[in-house]
């Protein structure tokens, strides 16, 4: 089956492609959408920051910053309140980068996977596709983010050793080389693509769940202000489900980037079982909040842009005739769903 355009059709691709501003699965779209997940990473992390900070602390120092409370009544009491604001520019200019590399390869990846699986395949396998895509966009996401990661680690928790970007990425550089920028890409992966494999299934399932059975129409019928309010809740939801998985490992990557010469085993070793949960609650607070408003950001910058916005996964018309996937002998095809 063709598409609007006269070549082969995408999954979940959207119609009347000329009241866009580009067409579904276009390097203009893909580059969109990678400038919406820039503008939501940068802007939500960097609002953050001051939980951040408190959080980072209470992971390498529990003994001195025993609660989000007393953790940032300590920060005060040393620093005053513009101490809060310690690492902005590395987590601005880090995770604007991470943003762009995770959001916009997510939907390349994610077209180019359900392309190879072909229509049927990617519906009934639509979960490990979006594990699949989720997990190699955020691969290539983490090495642009580690070297602004290590140096907000550093400004943020090692006391007297750079207040500023500035003052920390040259003497990291000094001392280690380009190894003190790197060093925590593994522990990074660990942490952040367990993360964002959860992040975006866990959404994407989230989403297609509340349209069927707590959404009281069908989604075509739901304003654009209704759909965010649903991309907001399922955003949460699913940062509950990211703060979880991803701790233990985040935990590490504190203490590793903090500590010169240490290694991630043996950061892992030294906390144990019982630190390596240590400022949990506080993680859970932080990435429900920055997670749902990541991606009611990143929805809304599609709005702004006019990009395609496809409906929630429907079974396939050739499935339904088959007995959901039962049966041999039908060619898939290439549907082209109407936008949301």
């Amino acid at each position: 089956m063709n598409g609007a355009h006269g070549g082969p059709a995408r999954p979940w691709a959207a119609l009347a492609v000329e009241a866009y501003s580009c067409q579904y699965g276009s390097p203009k779209y893909l580059l969109l959408c990678g400038l919406g997940g820039m503008v939501s990473c940068g802007l939500t992390h960097t609002a953050i920051v001051p939980l951040d900070l408190v959080k980072c602390r209470m992971q390498v120092d529990p003994h001195k910053y025993k609660s989000i409370v007393s953790g940032f009544r300590v920060t005060v009491q040393e620093d005053g309140v513009r101490g809060l604001a310690r690492g902005w520019a590395p987590t601005f200019f880090g995770y604007s980068m991470q943003g762009l590399f995770k959001f916009g390869l997510y939907e390349a990846f994610k077209i180019r996977y359900a392309e190879l699986l072909g229509e049927e395949r990617a519906y009934l396998w639509r979960t490990g596709l979006y594990l699949a895509a989720s997990a190699s966009a955020e691969f290539f996401a983490d090495v642009a983010l580690a070297p602004m990661e290590a140096a907000k680690v550093r400004v943020q928790t090692q006391p007297g050793y750079a207040r500023t970007l500035r003052a920390a990425a040259p003497r990291m550089f000094a001392e280690e080389g380009l190894r003190a920028f790197y060093k925590g890409v593994a522990p990074l992966w660990l942490r952040q693509v367990p993360y964002t494999m959860m992040k975006f299934a866990c959404f994407e399932r989230t989403v297609e769940a509340l349209y069927k059975y707590v959404v009281p129409k069908p989604q075509s019928q739901c304003t654009k202000a209704e759909q965010l309010g649903v991309t907001f809740v399922a955003g949460y939801i699913a940062g509950i489900f990211c703060a979880i998985v991803s701790h233990p490992a985040d935990s590490v990557v504190s203490v590793l980037n903090k500590e010169k010469g240490s290694t991630a085993l043996g950061v892992l070793r030294a906390l144990g079982f019982v630190g390596v949960w240590k400022g949990l609650f506080a993680r859970i607070v932080m990435i429900g909040t920055l997670t749902a408003l990541q991606w009611f950001i990143y929805d809304s910058m599609k709005v702004y842009l006019r990009l395609p916005r496809p409906p929630v996964a429907r079974m396939p018309e050739s499935l339904k005739k088959k007995g959901q996937g039962q049966g041999q002998g039908r060619r898939p095809y290439w549907p082209v769903f109407p936008p949301r």
